[in-house]
């Protein structure tokens, strides 16, 4: 079964307790945990990075092991451009996902650099949005 990426941007290594009133209360072991139901038989390679460069140097590793990336860029998807760059040398599927539903947020929010690569984009289905992104890439992998 082929490989699928899940990445994580700055901050998520804090779910479930920053802001829970708007990212709410489970943690990322919690997210990582339905991640793995979601994608079966298909295994993940789950990451969390605080590090706009370690986020690209996944993306670089997954174009040679993944055959599809689910990102939660968090932070990056507003200021990176090396993310989207890194996004755009990929060729499998791209899914972006959002906990919250940034388009009610604030204005800087509105706008995301990795929906320019993303073949589809979820947002404020708290950690539900995973599973989403899960079950639609194991059906684009067939």
């Amino acid at each position: 079964m082929p490989l699928i990426h899940v990445l994580n941007g700055p901050n998520l290594n804090l779910l479930g307790q920053r802001q829970p009133e708007i990212y709410g209360r489970e943690t990322l072991a919690d997210v990582e945990a339905l991640c793995r139901e979601a994608a079966a038989p298909h295994q993940i390679r789950f990451l969390q990075s605080n590090w706009e460069g370690q986020i690209v140097d996944w993306i670089h590793e997954a174009r040679h092991e993944a055959a599809a990336i689910v990102i939660n860029p968090a932070a990056l998807t507003h200021t990176s451009v090396a993310v989207l760059d890194a996004l755009m040398a990929f060729e499998g599927p791209v899914i972006e996902v959002h906990l919250s539903q940034v388009h009610k947020r604030e204005p800087f929010r509105h706008h995301s650099y990795v929906s320019k690569r993303a073949d589809g984009v979820i947002a404020g289905l708290g950690i539900e949005g995973y599973a989403a992104a899960l079950r639609r890439i194991v059906q684009l992998l067939g």
